[in-house]
């Protein structure tokens, strides 16, 4: 299976159905479920003789003589035996259950959580995260209950339903016909009602990821929610999709509520009753074995009233397996490629004639083409919407391009090993992700080993030092959900410390100072500069000043290059170029502080003005 990301495991699951699924699952842990069985069938073994024992009674006490007492007394003793043992075997039971169930999520989820890092950009464009969370969550934990106490209810009572089969004509055989004929009926019932079930389970748990994909969504865009006042009409559409999760559950106890199971089990004990007073009348049985064989099909109690409960674990179960192997089996595109090249990165970048839609059928780049030696700095500029972003995925290989080729040290970043390609490219997106961790697990990420003096040295390099020391705790301050607690300039200067430290041959830099001030700017950029001797430097930018800088500049215009070149000679003959400067004057200095945040010019309208402070 293609996968961006492919982890070494000890095992590959059956993918080609939910009932190889589960069953590859189970059978991974056969001695467990071993355990499960053989702890279930001694203890109906041993329910089984309790009847046997108190019919034994009833004889002796029907028949007194001098030894009806002591024989009592053994029969009692018989009983607190099997008891006892009964005991220690649903111990075994239960206690594999568990064991098997907690082992069995654990190895779900862990395939599930690898699945999803191995599938590409285009995968997760589409995908709600509450949709992705309410599986990885929700259903791999309802395969867990499908286990226990599902499956391990039905094993036990599955053999509370053999053992009075056996029993009974050890009674005396025409006792058979009511327990035999009752299990049968019983099966098809549990058919039928399964059948009934399934799409019932398969419907609750599909609305269940939706409104959980809903309630992520909301949580996601809160401030977006409340700074145009929709808290109600969100309200109202969550109140929706609850609804219909709660009609859907509704639905399938109306089909719990027809379990038949019942109705047969009343007409069992009725039919034994008559069945067992006829042979007694007939003399060919005696008191003890009516109460023996009444005792055995009292056992059936037990697979009626848990199998309703089990099926219907059960069935959530399997919707939830075969909604997770939707995720699992959808192949990406991108494969990670390990056996392939895997060098020391030098930094020439070439694009060879690339186009590149996002959607079949709508372009975002045509017949993209330039080079980069090694070391070069580079500027892609141009207005909103003109594709520099995309290139920037293109070289680290998130995306595929649809024709032409991307060369990375003159090597097709497809032939590349898709490991060894990402670590050595360093993107830092206008977007900036922080993670719920620490301010120096956030500069470290990626790297197993680091120092608190490589850390600081980072954070320096980007002006972050400073707003650092001011936290309580410093660099062990946590941070929130994708670093809500700071601003955007702090997220940013992280960003670019977590690049410092990484320390990568190329650098993309996508509008990574649109959040900072111009003072602050300065700063960063002189470090910028720094970090970018000797390496290959990719700028995304509206900023004059890093414009300038650039050896080499390219011009956008609706996924087109119009222009490529140095500054002079682009400023000398590029219309499109001219416009970024139509209104300034001409710059005394490389230094110049004034940031130009509108590169719409290239296109003749503003619509994309960004605040320059934290």
């Amino acid at each position: 299976m293609a996968a961006e990301f492919v982890v070494d495991k000890s095992f590959t699951s059956d993918r080609r159905s939910a009932v190889r699924f589960i069953t590859y699952h189970v059978m991974r842990h056969k001695w467990v479920a071993a355990a499960l069985i053989m702890g279930a069938f001694v203890n109906a073994a041993l329910a089984s003789t309790v009847p046997y024992f108190i019919g034994q009674a009833f004889d002796e006490i029907q028949q007194p003589d001098d030894g009806t007492r002591q024989a009592i007394i053994v029969l009692c003793l018989f009983i607190i035996g099997a008891q006892a043992a009964r005991a220690v075997m649903q111990f075994i039971r239960n206690y594999s259950a568990e064991l098997f169930s907690q082992r069995i999520e654990r190895d779900v989820r862990d395939e599930l959580y690898a699945s999803l890092l191995g599938k590409s950009m285009e995968f997760h464009d589409f995908q709600p995260v509450g949709e992705i969370m309410a599986r990885v969550t929700n259903d791999v934990h309802e395969m867990n209950f499908m286990m226990n106490p599902g499956f391990n209810m039905l094993v036990g009572s599955s053999m509370f339903l053999i053992a009075p089969i056996i029993a009974a004509p050890l009674i005396y055989p025409a006792l058979i016909i009511v327990p035999l004929t009752f299990v049968i009926l019983h099966l098809t019932v549990q058919i039928f009602f399964v059948r009934s079930l399934h799409p019932l389970a398969e419907k609750v748990r599909a609305s269940f990821g939706r409104m959980n994909a809903r309630l992520a969504e909301a949580l996601d865009g809160l401030q977006v929610i409340k700074g145009t006042a929709q808290e109600s009409a969100e309200v109202g559409r969550f109140n929706e999709l609850t609804d219909t999760v709660r009609d859907y559950y509704i639905d399938q106890g109306r089909v719990e509520a027809r379990y038949l199971s019942f109705l047969l089990l009343g007409l069992a004990f009725v039919a034994a009753f008559a069945h067992a007073g006829y042979l007694y009348q007939q003399g060919l049985i005696d008191t003890g074995d009516v109460v023996a064989f009444i005792g055995q099909i009292y056992l059936f109690g037990f697979p009626v009233f848990s199998s309703l409960f089990s099926l219907s674990r059960i069935a959530s179960g399997y919707a939830s397996a075969g909604r997770i192997l939707d995720i699992i089996n959808q192949e990406t595109d991108l494969g990670s490629n390990p056996a392939g090249y895997s060098e020391d990165v030098k930094g020439a970048i070439t694009f060879e004639s690339v186009d590149f839609g996002y959607i079949e059928g709508t372009q975002v780049l045509h017949d993209i083409s330039f080079s980069i030696e090694p070391g070069q700095t580079v500027a892609i500029v141009g207005q909103t919407g003109a594709g520099k972003t995309t290139i920037a995925k293109l070289i680290n290989r998130t995306y595929d391009v649809d024709s032409g080729r991307v060369l990375v040290d003159g090597v097709d970043v497809r032939d590349w090993s898709l490991a060894a390609l990402r670590s050595q490219v360093s993107v830092i997106e206008q977007d900036i992700f922080l993670f719920s961790r620490t301010i120096a697990e956030n500069i470290a990420f990626g790297q197993d080993e680091w120092s608190q003096e490589e850390i600081e040295a980072s954070a320096k390099k980007a002006q972050a030092h400073d707003f650092i020391l001011t936290f309580p705790e410093g660099y062990e301050t946590k941070i929130g959900q994708r670093g809500v607690t700071l601003s955007g300039g702090q997220r940013q200067r992280l960003a670019l410390a977590r690049a410092f430290q990484s320390d990568p041959p190329i650098l993309v830099l996508d509008d990574s100072t649109s959040a900072i001030d111009s003072a602050t700017e300065d700063r960063i950029q002189k470090a910028i500069w720094s970090a970018a001797e000797g390496r290959t430097t990719i700028l995304i930018t509206h900023r004059l000043s890093q414009i300038r800088w650039a050896d080499h500049i390219v011009v956008l215009r609706k996924g087109r290059i119009v222009a490529q070149g140095k500054h002079e000679d682009l400023l000398a003959n590029s219309v499109d170029y001219q416009r970024i400067f139509a209104r300034y004057d001409e710059p005394s200095s490389t230094d110049d502080a004034t940031p130009m945040n509108d590169m719409d010019a290239l296109s003749g309208d503003a619509d994309q003005t960004k605040t320059n402070t934290e």
